[in-house]
C-alpha cells in the first residue's frame, strides 16, 4: 500500500508540474502576442515590399529620363515627357526627397524639376509653351 501511495503522490505531482507549464506558457504565448508591434505584422510588411519595389522601379526609370533632365538644365528647353514627370514625382514626394540631392542635383534644381512637373501635370489653359533659362553661377 505504501508503494501504491508513493505512486499516486508521484502522479499528481507530476500532474501538477505539467499543468503549471501548460499555464505559464499560455501566460507568455499571450504575452508575446499582446506586445507584437502593429508593424511586425505580415500584411503590414507585404504592404511596405510593394512601396519599396515602387520606389526602386522609379529610380531605375529616373537613368532612362536623364538625358531629358539633363537638356532641361543645359538648353532650358522645357520638354520633360509625363513618364519622367512621374517618376521625379514619385522619387521625391513618396520615396526618398533627398534622392535627386544625392545624385548631384542640388535643392534648387530638385525644386526645379518638382515645379515644372506639377506645372505640367496641371490643365494649360492653351497659353504659350513654358522655357525655363538655366542659371549659372558667378564664381
Amino acid at each position: 500500500m505504501a508503494m501504491t501511495l508513493k505512486h499516486v503522490f508521484f502522479i499528481l505531482a507530476l500532474t501538477c508540474l505539467i499543468m503549471t507549464n501548460i499555464a505559464n506558457a499560455t501566460s507568455r504565448n499571450d504575452n508575446l502576442n499582446n506586445n507584437i508591434k502593429p508593424g511586425n505584422n505580415l500584411a503590414a510588411r507585404l504592404e511596405d515590399s510593394r512601396s519599396l519595389t515602387e520606389c526602386w522601379n522609379a529610380l531605375m526609370e529616373l537613368k532612362l529620363c536623364s538625358n531629358e533632365i539633363i537638356i532641361f538644365f543645359l538648353n532650358g528647353q522645357a520638354d520633360i515627357g509625363p513618364d519622367c514627370c512621374r517618376t521625379i514625382d514619385i522619387i521625391t514626394r513618396n520615396c526618398w526627397p533627398t534622392m535627386l540631392t544625392s545624385l548631384g542635383f542640388t535643392a534648387e534644381e530638385r525644386n526645379l524639376l518638382r515645379g515644372y512637373c506639377d506645372a505640367s501635370s496641371a490643365p494649360s489653359p492653351g497659353g504659350p509653351e513654358v522655357t525655363y533659362e538655366p542659371q549659372t553661377d558667378n564664381i
